[in-house]
Formats: structure tokens, C-alpha cells, sequence
């Protein structure tokens, strides 16, 4: 399904020199800051969009004028060097673990957009002069801004953190995960997580079960619908709050089969281990009632990484129809929860209930 078009810039990678200044700082170090640029930095940093920088210069002295401009921490993976901006932007977007058609490119010179238009077509080019209105197009505009996305660089700040953590971390995967301190809460869609639920099935590419995107409205009916089960998960660890990141849909049938529309987790926690956790936590509920829990799954060529996740708690194919497949779950495979994350799985009435580290004593 195609995404649709608002909203769907999530990142905006900038040139410096007579881009986000006025000069050029290898000739003159007295670059001048365009303060229209810098607010619309600041404008679209609160609606959760992220920034970067792909800039030909002297990474030292570039960075260096970015501190004493105050906006380092504005920029997620600056590339600042010498290579081709079209590298830069394939670099960046492997950093952010984001697809290139959620990139935009902001440049003042022809020769660089054409390079990167080039080299990556699903990139939106934007020539600095026609800033104003280009920013104004749909797809700087989500629909909601939630909670997660007036935080968001300040979450991929603190997976940057995390990541420097990971690669000096000399034990086991399981025994880094477990170091985080992660707690990972599961409950049913309020009203109030409906944006960020929408949020979710727009921008998740690669662990997106099938693919479909709902809209507000639509989730807020199958919220309310008593055949359909639509839980929202969340994640922290001890370096803050990842925020909503998972969603799941499932459909109770009358003939004792449960089925499992949609699976989603943010490509942030991809490496944490929580989409499992969130799927064993599905097939426990259809087990406890008794029930099949089959799962639609549509490839889409960038989910990949769900199909793994499928196979991995013991899903097979036992249907298609033309891309979409119908998986059905072996409850003999059903895990208990990792041992490296405490659940918390809330019942509709609000009761929580805790399992792993820190779970002695609580409800």
C-alpha cells in the first residue's frame, strides 16, 4: 500500500555553506547564520521532524562553528567531508535506520541536488531559495504531533548514547540488553494514544506486518469494536523514554481462530528485542482463550525483518493469495517472557501485571 504523501519527510539533511549560513567558511570564518533557516529547524524539530548535515568542509572547523552557533545537538549524524552528498545522505539514513523516501535534501547548489536527486530518487530535493515554499508542501506536515514526536531527536540522542554503550560493551547481547534495564508496558488503545497509533502505521516500514496503514478514526472504532483487540506498547530504559513504539490489531473470531492484522514496532527498538515479546505476548492471550491465532503477513519488501520475527516464534504458512499470506501460530512454541525486560501487561480494567526483573512483590 502506498504511503500517503503528509507527513512523510522524517528527516531534512542540510548544506551549510549559503544553506544554513551566509559564506562560505573556508574563505571567511565570520559565516553569518540565516535566521530563517534556523527557525524553520527549530519549527519542524517540534513536529518531530530530524535533522542532519551533508556539507563539503573541513569536518573540524565545520563542526567547531556549529558548537559556537549553538545548533550542535540540533543535527543527528552530521557528514561533514569531502565525498559525494548522495554517500552522505545513503549514511545518514542507514544511521537513523530510515528509508531515503522519508529524506529531504536542502542544498543552494544545482550541481549537488542533481548528485543526489541522482543517486537517489526517492530523496525530495529542495534548492534553499524556494525554502518557504517547499517547506509548506504535505509532506512536512504530519497530521498529529504526539508526545513522541515533539521528543524525537532527543530519543535518537539517547540511542546514540546507547549504540557508543553497545560497541564498548564486552559481554553477551542478552547481558547488554539486560544492562539497559529496559521495562516494556503493554496495554489496550486509550483515546490518547490514538495519534501516535496512526503516527505508527504511517511511518513504520520495516516492521510493519502488512504493510496497511488506519487512520485515526478507523482505530478508534476497532478500539471500541468487543471483536477486535488493539493494544499500544511502550519502552524505556535507564537513558529515558523510547516512547509508543508497538501496535498491534487482532481480530476475535466466533469460530475459535483469533487473527492477528497487524504487528508493527518502531525501527528504533529494532535491535531490543521487543517485537518478539509483544507477539508471545498475543499468542499467550489467544492460547488462554482457547483459540487459533493466525496472522496476515504481506510483503511489502522491507519487512523482512517481521517475517523473521513470525518464523522465529513458530508461524507457518497455511494460505495465500497473491502477496498476502496467512500464518498460523504453533502454541507449543510459545515463549516465556526474555529475561532481559520486565513486562508489564495491563488488562482492560487497568490491572497491571509484572514479570521479570523487578516483578517480586508486584501485582
Amino acid at each position: 500500500m502506498t504511503k500517503p504523501k503528509q507527513g512523510r519527510i522524517k528527516c531534512v539533511v542540510w548544506d551549510l555553506d549559503n544553506t544554513l549560513w551566509d559564506g562560505i567558511l573556508l574563505e571567511d570564518e565570520n559565516v553569518v547564520l540565516r535566521s530563517d533557516v534556523v527557525a524553520q529547524i527549530h519549527r519542524l524539530d517540534g513536529l518531530g521532524v530530524l535533522h542532519s548535515v551533508a556539507s563539503r568542509n573541513d569536518p573540524e572547523t565545520a563542526l567547531a562553528k556549529l558548537k559556537a552557533f549553538g545548533l550542535q545537538d540540533m543535527f543527528l549524524h552530521p557528514q561533514i567531508g569531502w565525498g559525494a552528498k548522495s554517500e552522505s545522505v545513503a549514511y545518514i539514513a542507514k544511521a537513523l535506520n530510515l528509508g531515503l523516501d522519508a529524506f529531504a535534501f536542502v542544498d543552494d547548489q544545482e550541481f549537488e541536488l542533481a548528485e543526489v536527486a541522482h543517486a537517489h530518487p526517492d530523496v525530495l530535493c529542495v534548492d534553499v531559495a524556494d525554502l518557504g515554499e517547499q517547506l509548506a508542501r504535505p509532506e512536512f506536515h504530519p497530521r498529529f504531533v504526539t508526545d513522541e514526536s515533539a521528543q524525537r531527536r532527543l530519543m535518537y540522542l539517547a540511542q546514540a548514547t546507547r549504540d557508543d554503550i553497545e560497541r564498548d560493551f564486552s559481554g553477551t547481547n542478552d547481558q547488554f540488553l539486560a544492562s539497559l534495564d529496559m521495562t516494556f508496558v503493554i496495554a489496550p488503545a486509550r483515546t490518547e494514544d490514538l495519534q501516535r497509533a496512526e503516527e505508527l502505521t504511517i511511518r513504520t516500514n520495516q516492521l510493519n506486518s502488512t504493510g496497511r496503514t488506519y487512520s485515526y478514526d478507523e482505530l478508534d472504532e476497532l478500539r471500541e469494536s468487543k471483536n477486535h483487540l488493539l493494544l499500544v506498547a511502550s519502552l524505556e530504559d535507564k537513558f529515558g523514554t523510547y516512547g509508543k513504539v508497538g501496535l498491534t490489531l487482532v481480530e476475535k473470531g466466533d469460530d475459535g481462530v483469533w487473527k492477528l492484522l497487524m504487528l508493527l514496532m518502531s525501527c528504533r527498538v529494532m535491535s531490543r528485542g521487543v517485537g518478539s515479546v509483544l507477539l508471545n505476548h498475543v499468542m499467550g492471550l489467544a492460547n488462554e482463550a482457547g483459540a487459533e491465532l493466525h496472522a496476515d503477513f504481506v510483503e511489502t519488501g522491507r519487512n523482512r525483518m517481521m517475517q523473521i520475527t513470525y518464523a522465529f516464534a513458530g508461524f507457518t504458512e497455511i494460505a495465500r493469495v497473491g502477496k498476502l499470506a496467512t500464518l498460523k501460530a504453533d502454541m507449543a512454541r510459545l515463549q516465556p517472557p526474555a529475561p532481559y525486560v520486565k513486562l508489564v501487561t495491563v488488562d482492560e480494567d487497568g490491572t497491571e501485571h509484572v514479570t521479570g526483573p523487578g516483578a517480586a512483590g508486584q501485582a
